[in-house]
């Protein structure tokens, strides 16, 4: 009675003869034959009984969980690698603000008019956009100035394709296109996976980047610069959503919710460390150069890049290669935990049962199925994606709204961005570890509150105060929004799963996404409303958040969803897209 006891509790002998345990493929033989004195038995039916009596713990604890765990040494390492795409990201999308930053007329820049004849004949605007030429008898004729001078000592986009009276246009544009790049790639990459393993997709898109990245960097035509924005944008989206399939398929429980509630933290390093990379260097060309290092560490880590092991045993077509690849990811994670002594010598067996287990089930729900509940089940769909409709258009807009603080305060305003959505990333993973029951309602409502705060900017607009007061108070009204907007985004990515059953979290998951980034792409043209006055455009993405803080405040989670963690998901639901 106690042996078996002891047995039931992970019980093992005190000594045990440390054998070579097989590194690469060509020694799964080892495993096979079952040869490794290291590996256990099979437990008996009664311990096994009593272990799985919980019916939630029978859905979540396969043979893969068994042998890896929630959460590991290998685990942690594989977090660290994949988290670090997410910097990469963060430099594409706000490099825009360091390649193209304003310039001052006359101080930086002047028209040539030497195209115009003599200077004695034409007169200048004070915006230096404007020629008013005198061509005597004739009269006088208005021309828009399209050659200029320039006196400033870095060399940016704006300059290198004669856009200086066009920035905010330019800007506008130019992210536009990288905007349309996430849209695309978020969907190339759901549609992919069904082919590919997200670790072959992940490693293509690092490449891909890695070439984008040196080409901006030569480039000198505004169309190709646009192209290879947008193709760049692509690869930082299959590289994010990929990354997420791969670490949300490898950890568990609270710590699989955990990592995904803390994945933009990278991307608010990202934006943190950028001034770093664009303060003191020439041009933008030296931008694009720092950017393209760092890719070269991704590319030295992808031997250590994990894949995603039921990923292989749903979709790859020979068993016997989906059980190889499957048993060579389980080993190399047991013998960084030191888990190896979980490893059963019934394990290939193991694995072929679970893949025909995850190939009976049935597929994903349709899209269509996700609208056939009652009416409260659909109003809070329609919420969760109007919410995220709305955060990624004021996330996207305030990062650009920086540049109406000034170019000499751009580095500590992009610093600040990037420390609010940080702490908006660790609210949100304080509210939903100690407030899971209201973790909506407390999200949407710092949503509603700090929102109706920066929406006062407007009366304060007019207001005679001291600059430094104003620059303050404007980073303030701009810095807590933001913070908020990250807290409720990270949630909702994070623990969207909840709002409906396993089967249609896939399709909900793909669904609310690709909506938000088709609305995010109006949220560079939002932007341009800071030629009227910047404390309209701060207001009118003001407005976006409390509109965004009241749907998610819409948002609950059902009493019968409260089942396993957001991501816990059987087969085909266990690569939730994330776009």
């Amino acid at each position: 009675m106690m042996k078996e006891t002891l047995g039931f509790q992970g019980w093992q002998p005190s000594a045990r003869r440390h054998s070579p345990t097989p590194l690469v493929l060509g020694h799964l033989t080892h495993i096979f034959t079952c040869t490794d004195p290291e590996a256990n038995e099979l437990p008996p039916a009664t311990s096994s009984s009593k272990v799985m009596s919980d019916p939630e713990k029978v859905k979540e604890d396969d043979v893969i969980n068994q042998i890896m765990g929630d959460f590991g040494p290998w685990q942690l390492r594989s977090l660290l690698i994949l988290f670090l795409c997410k910097i990469p990201a963060a430099w594409f999308m706000a490099c825009i603000l360091f390649t193209a930053p304003d310039l001052y007329p006359e101080e930086e820049y002047t028209c040539d008019t030497s195209s115009f004849g003599p200077v004695d004949n034409c007169t200048v605007s004070l915006d230096q956009c404007y020629v008013m030429v005198n061509y005597g008898d004739s009269g006088y004729a208005m021309r828009q100035c399209r050659s200029f001078l320039y006196t400033t000592g870095f060399h940016s986009l704006t300059m290198e394709f004669d856009l200086v009276c066009l920035c905010d246009f330019f800007v506008a544009w130019s992210q536009y296109w990288h905007l349309f790049g996430l849209l695309i790639g978020g969907v190339a990459a759901t549609k992919l996976m069904r082919v590919l393993s997200p670790r072959q997709i992940y490693s293509a898109g690092i490449w891909c980047l890695l070439m984008c990245s040196l080409l901006m960097g030569l480039v000198k035509d505004f169309s190709l610069h646009c192209g290879l924005r947008c193709l760049a944008a692509v690869s930082c989206c299959i590289m994010i959503t990929t990354g997420h399939a791969i670490f949300s398929d490898i950890t568990g429980g609270k710590h699989r919710l955990g990592a995904q509630l803390l994945y933009d933290c990278f991307w608010a390093l990202g934006l943190i460390l950028l001034p770093g990379i664009a303060s003191g260097v020439p041009s933008w060309q030296h931008i694009y150069l720092g950017v393209t290092l760092f890719l070269l560490v991704i590319v030295f880590l992808l031997p250590w890049t994990p894949d995603s092991p039921r990923w292989h045993l749903q979709h790859a077509k020979d068993t016997q290669l989906a059980v190889e690849k499957t048993v060579a990811i389980l080993l190399e994670a047991s013998r960084m935990n030191g888990s190896i002594y979980k490893v059963s010598k019934e394990l290939p067996h193991q694995l072929g049962q679970l893949r025909e287990r995850m190939q009976e089930q049935p597929p994903p729900a349709h899209w269509m199925e996700l609208w056939t509940g009652d009416r409260r089940s659909s109003f809070r769909l329609v919420s969760a994606h109007m919410a995220l409709a709305t955060f990624m258009v004021v996330n996207t807009g305030l990062l650009l709204h920086v540049r109406s603080f000034g170019r000499e305060h751009l580095v500590s305003n992009t610093l600040a961005m990037g420390l609010a959505e940080m702490l908006g990333c660790l609210l949100a993973l304080h509210l939903t570890s100690n407030r899971s029951d209201l973790k909506w309602q407390w999200a949407g409502a710092f949503a509603i509150v700090v929102g109706s705060i920066g929406s006062i900017c407007w009366f304060l607009a007019e207001a005679d105060m001291p600059e430094v007061y104003g620059l303050t108070l404007g980073l303030l009204m701009a810095s807590l929004p933001q913070a908020a907007v990250s807290c409720a985004q990270s949630m909702i990515l994070a623990c969207l799963g909840e709002l409906v059953p396993a089967e249609q979290r896939s399709s909900l998951s793909f669904s609310v996404v690709t909506w938000a980034r088709v609305w995010q792409l109006s949220a560079s043209f939002l932007t341009l409303l800071r030629q009227v006055s910047p404390a309209l455009s701060l207001s009118a993405f003001c407005l976006l958040v409390i509109l965004g803080g009241i749907c998610t405040c819409c948002l609950t989670t059902p009493p019968e969803k409260h089942l396993p963690e957001v991501g816990a998901l059987p087969k085909k639901q266990q690569l939730i897209t994330y776009t």
